[in-house]
């Protein structure tokens, strides 16, 4: 008989809360499966079963959007203008700095367009359904709604599909909730309304793979209605388009400086015209003015440092996949980051162990051997070892993972709660190969969601059989009538089994996860191997408490930023109660209060922006959730980095306005979503980049400052001069050689100066400041009058001794003198030149040197004289101006001390 069509629209229906029996007349199937004919038909009218890659933005797009920046236009506009005056060597020069900022902009660009199309990546390539009665193979993208899957260990899930059988089965969703644990699966329907994808324990998903075990599963959803698709979605829309926070600030400086250029140019050939000046003679001042207005090496010096950035953050283990990101972290007053693995080590460890009425705890980390177990704090007595030994022994007996040691790591190769636990009974001395040899594994009755437990029987040294259990400690303890005690096997008495439920009450409220051993002698005459068989009656031994543990290094980082003024907002697909804990251990914050995924649900954006404000932790989260956080944070002014490392972040790290992937945990999708990769998963390595960061923008800053005082001072110059009537003081090819050669070599110098150390002990700028701010305008307006002032003195003075061409030369070469000796002051806007040692910067002392030898050169150099226009200038003339041009530098310290003073 033909299937009935579906009901129901599947796409966004509560699946999980639905009973086998409607899940099956909903979507219109039997458990024989689909027939040939009606999947065709149900695959031609819902498409394929694939991940959309959305729209593609075109090569050509990318290469135009490399000239949306102003300043970039003002940099064209200073090639046009030096074209006209015959400059050809300067037109060449400036357009290599505009090519090379172009194309270093489109290779970060077009490798940032790869997000989604990652994510087809983890989509199963083929699938095993069920139809027409048989199972076989077909293509993932051909899976329907309706199918059945078939699921053995190791399989890629093709789909979302609601359980119908489910043997042992566990499966992995650590790219799309985040965590690490396996999650087992069952087929009764869920009561609960709005459970979140982490706790959905009757559905697979889409890009999950099956740890082991076995089952059937109904599709309900396919392609980008799956959850894997609706991420997909969600990276499309999440794109940040309001640019970070410098190329706002750029792009509204080159704004104002165009039309101030523009303006000053047109008053004063207005100006001109009025006095009957000749027109050849105007359009050669209004040239010089434009191109005085113009710091023509501000593009490559704001590159250049976002470069050396990259390198240098690479030598601190995080690399750079967008140049503007290295800024934006300077900029950041909030992180969002997930648990596992960045603040905690991401590796399940035993905590915890109780036995024979006793607690002990264990230290070391991760899945090694190294640690040892500790009573009150001091070395195990040997009476205690024998009670640890009967618990390790279950815990090594009741396991079926293995440790493996590569390249000086332990790592784990199967269940991590196992794991924890091979871990410690090494730590008791315990190995596998005596175990095995001594007490080989008759057979074993894996784990199932029903009994919460597992069990080993193995045979005895003394040709016996015993069964070890490991399991949730509440049922466990229910099947048991006896307990381990240093005085042998007792009966278990009301208060033992208080006293164990007590310290099960302890651990959990340690955020330990607690798990159970037990065993039981079996005789000869146990009939079966079934659990019901030989799970009774059992010996209850001891408890072991485990949690994956924050990294050493976490809470010091966290109190770094809380000195830095950076607020730390924890964002986990864990239970709350875990969150809570880690988030109060490593400093987050003390009694959290913890939002869960559930309440999410039930707050408006705006609730949640008041919220968002005030709260640290949240806890059982989606990806959509995550994405609503991060818009809440960006909505109340914050500068928002993202950290993360499933599917599941990467619409979150593509909207916030810095993204950050996990180099070793992360998934290709996420690492593509992100804007940079910290290669050692560490939380405090993202913190040493955010102190790279903010160490670029005060660089970037101090540069602009330096190129702008500089033009400042031209201007200023050059508006007096035609103002008054006098001939320029200096012509186009001086002002280029200033602007490119002697402002731009020092320039590059103080982009790439050493981090000031003070750098983490101050608070955020706020997202809203200026790039030139009024003391940065201030600082400006004095640097670039008191230069001007003292070129002038000196053209004025030369005017009346000797020709304009030896007063340009004079005028031409204190200000050369004056911005040079003004770079090393440049460096700090607060500090004195002298507590600023030089050779933290030897670059700009080899710069320094080179121009005032090559100034001094082309004085007595007829080719470079004739190249610059500059006339000859005794060397004794040459000392004078040198000391002239020290007052502006001389000025600026004194106001330095002033001001700190103050």
């Amino acid at each position: 008989m033909k299937n009935a069509p579906p009901i129901v629209n599947p796409a966004g229906e509560s699946w999980y809360r639905r009973s086998e029996e409607d899940v099956l007349k909903a979507l219109g199937v039997s458990l024989e499966g689909l027939s040939a004919s009606e999947a065709k038909e149900r695959l031609d009218k819902d498409g394929p079963n694939e991940i959309s890659a959305g729209k593609r933005i075109g090569i050509f797009q990318i290469c135009l959007a490399q000239f949306r920046s102003l300043i970039i236009w003002v940099l064209i506009f200073a090639a046009v203008i030096s074209a006209v005056v015959g400059e050809t060597v300067n037109v060449i020069a400036i357009l290599v700095i505009v090519i090379l900022n172009a194309a270093m902009g489109f290779y970060q660009e077009y490798n940032a367009e790869k997000s989604v199309a990652a994510l087809k990546l983890m989509v199963a390539p083929q699938a095993k359904v069920r139809r027409n009665g048989r199972a076989l193979v077909v293509p993932a993208s051909e899976v329907v709604i309706g199918d059945m899957l078939v699921l053995e260990a190791g399989d890629l899930v093709a789909a979302d599909a609601r359980l119908s059988d489910a043997a042992t089965l566990e499966i992995i969703e650590a790219a799309l909730t985040g965590e690490s644990e396996t999650v087992t699966k069952q087929t009764a329907a869920l009561t609960a309304a709005d459970v979140t994808v982490a706790d959905q324990t009757n559905m697979v998903f889409m890009g999950t793979s099956v740890a082991k075990g076995t089952g059937r599963a109904l599709v309900v959803a396919t392609g980008m209605t799956t959850e894997l698709g609706r991420i997909a979605g969600l990276i499309q829309r999440a794109q940040s388009e309001t640019g970070t926070p410098l190329q706002r600030k750029l792009d509204a400086f080159g704004r104002v400086l165009v039309w101030a250029a523009l303006g000053i140019v047109a008053v004063l050939f207005g100006l001109g015209l009025l006095r009957g000046t000749g027109f050849y003679e105007l359009a050669l001042t209004a040239i010089s003015l434009a191109v005085a207005a113009v710091p023509e090496g501000l593009p490559a010096v704001v590159t250049i440092a976002l470069s050396v950035g990259v390198m240098q953050m690479a030598l601190r283990r995080v690399l750079v996949r967008k140049l503007a990101a290295v800024e934006t972290l300077g900029s950041t007053t909030v992180i969002c980051t997930d648990k596992t693995g960045t603040l905690t080590v991401g590796e399940m460890t035993v905590r915890k162990l109780y036995v024979a009425g006793q607690s002990y705890d264990v230290t070391g980390e991760g899945y090694g051997p190294g640690g040892d177990i500790l009573r009150d704090g001091k070395s195990v007595a040997s009476v205690d070892w024998a009670a640890l030994i009967a618990l390790s022994t279950i815990h090594l007996g009741c396991n079926n993972a293995h440790l493996l040691e590569e390249a000086n790591v332990w790592k784990t190769i199967g269940d991590p709660t196992e794991g924890a636990l091979l871990a410690s009974a090494a730590k008791a001395g315990l190995d596998r190969e005596t175990l095995e040899r001594d007490d080989p594994k008759l057979f074993e009755i894996p784990f199932d969601s029903d009994r919460k437990r597992s069990a080993v029987i193995r045979r005895m040294p003394d040709g016996t059989s015993r069964v070890l259990v490991n399991g949730a400690p509440g049922p466990l303890l229910d099947i048991c009538t006896h307990i381990y005690t240093d005085e042998g096997v007792q009966p278990l008495s009301p208060q033992s089994r208080a006293d164990i439920l007590g310290e099960i009450s302890a651990m959990a409220k340690l955020a330990l996860r607690v798990l159970g051993s037990a065993y039981r002698d079996l005789d000869d005459t146990t009939e079966g191997r079934s659990a019901g068989a030989v799970e009774r009656d059992l010996v209850f031994v001891g408890l072991a408490g485990m949690y994956d543990p924050p990294r050493p290094e976490a809470r010091q980082a966290i109190a770094r930023c809380r000195t830095a003024g950076l607020r730390i907002i924890m964002i986990t697909g864990d239970h709350p109660e875990t969150a809570s804990a880690i988030a109060n251990e490593i400093g987050i914050a003390t009694q959290a209060s913890v939002i869960t995924g559930a309440e999410l649900q039930e707050m408006s954006d705006k609730d949640l922006q008041g919220r968002a404000a005030m709260t640290s932790v949240y806890a059982r989260v989606t990806a959509g959730d995550k994405l609503r956080i991060v818009r809440a944070l960006k909505a109340n002014g914050d500068v928002v980095a993202m950290t993360g490392d499933g599917v599941n972040d990467a619409p979150a790290i593509k909207g916030a306005d810095i993204g950050i992937a996990m180099g070793q945990s992360g998934t290709q999708v996420t690492k593509q979503a992100a804007d940079l990769i910290i290669a050692d998963d560490n939380f405090a390595t993202i913190v040493e980049a955010i102190e790279q960061g903010r160490g670029i923008y005060d660089n970037i800053r101090k540069t602009l400052q330096y190129l702008l005082a500089g033009s400042t001072a031209e201007l200023l110059l050059m508006t007096v001069c035609v103002v008054i009537g006098l001939p320029a003081p200096l012509l186009p090819i001086h002002l280029l050689w200033i602007n490119l050669v002697t402002d731009g070599l020092p320039a590059l110098c103080l982009a790439t100066d050493a981090i000031d150390a003070d750098v983490m002990k101050r608070p955020p700028r706020p997202p809203t400041e200026r790039l030139t701010d009024r003391g940065f305008l201030a600082t400006m307006l004095l640097t670039g009058t008191l230069t001007a002032s003292v070129a002038f003195a000196v053209y004025l003075y030369m005017l009346g001794s000797a020709d304009a061409e030896t007063a340009r030369s004079y005028a031409f070469t204190v200000m050369v003198f004056s911005e040079v000796l003004r770079a090393f002051g440049a460096r700090s806007e607060s500090k004195p030149v002298w507590t600023i040692s030089l050779l933290t910067n030897r670059n700009l002392i080899v710069v320094v040197v080179l121009s005032f030898g090559i100034q001094i050169l082309s004085q007595h150099n007829a080719t470079l004289g004739n190249l610059l226009k500059s006339s000859p200038v005794p060397l004794a003339d040459c000392l004078v101006l040198l000391a002239l041009s020290a007052v502006p530098s001389f000025v600026l310290e004194i106001s330095k001390l002033v001001r700190h003073q103050r």
